[in-house]
């Protein structure tokens, strides 16, 4: 008898497991995902292969401007907060976010694993002394100037101001709407800004989510063309 009732309260918690990991299926994908990621990235981190630099001409031309630490350090927040939330609210949405955040981080890593990059733009010494400086400083000693191409900080910045601005939770909020775009602006600035990248890793970020937007969002626009075609007639 005890064990019967073992049995079933067993399956009972197996059940609303499962029907918890399919109710948040996007961000269980992404919390595995993310591991694998991890592990990926510091292997190539630790990696001893020589780098191809990335300098570009016009990346002398940018200016450091430290306070933008502040952006780049909130895009960790940014990304994670927004998949966390359309999981919970817009689980379509959350989908093509989950994938595309996948699919760009992916071929990152095999870009960094085929071909190791890098770059030399940061200031060898800081005429400056702040808190924003001190953060810096502590970045640069966490994070190698390597691996940087594309742009992650841009790339899922873009996946990010692309999935609020589709998603239905936030028709109506033009506000936050703005906020959200604002901030996905200044995390894309603040990757050269600091000097964690160059222009060419921004580009190249910027290329790859035109080309994963067509991807994960083709059926979605043709949807949307459809019903814009429709209203007019």
């Amino acid at each position: 008898m005890e064990g019967n009732i073992v049995k079933k309260k067993s399956q009972n918690i197996c059940r609303q497991a499962s029907e918890l990991v399919m109710q948040y299926r996007s961000l269980a994908v992404m919390s595995v995902y993310a591991v694998f990621y991890l592990i990926a990235f510091y292997y190539l981190e630790r990696r001893d292969v020589a780098v191809h630099e990335i300098n570009l001409g016009i990346d002398e031309y940018v200016p450091f401007c430290e306070i933008f630490i502040v952006p780049y350090l909130l895009w960790f927040a940014y990304v994670a907060l927004t998949v966390v939330f359309l999981c919970i609210k817009d689980k379509e949405e959350s989908d093509r976010l989950v994938a595309f955040l996948m699919a760009g981080m992916t071929i990152f890593i095999v870009v960094s694993a085929v071909f190791p990059n890098g770059h030399n733009l940061r200031p060898k010494v800081f005429e400056r002394d702040n808190i924003f400086i001190d953060l810096i400083r502590h970045l640069y000693m966490a994070d190698t100037p390597t691996n940087i191409l594309p742009s992650i900080h841009v790339y899922n910045s873009v996946a990010v101001m692309i999935a609020v601005w589709r998603s239905r939770c936030f028709a109506g909020h033009m506000v936050i709407k703005t906020l959200m775009l604002a901030l996905g602006a200044s995390i894309i600035c603040s990757t050269v800004l600091i000097k964690q990248h160059s222009m060419l890793d921004v580009l190249l970020a910027l290329l790859l989510s035109a080309v994963m937007y067509s991807i994960c969002y083709k059926r979605t626009v043709i949807r949307d063309k459809r019903v814009s075609a429709a209203r007019i007639k």
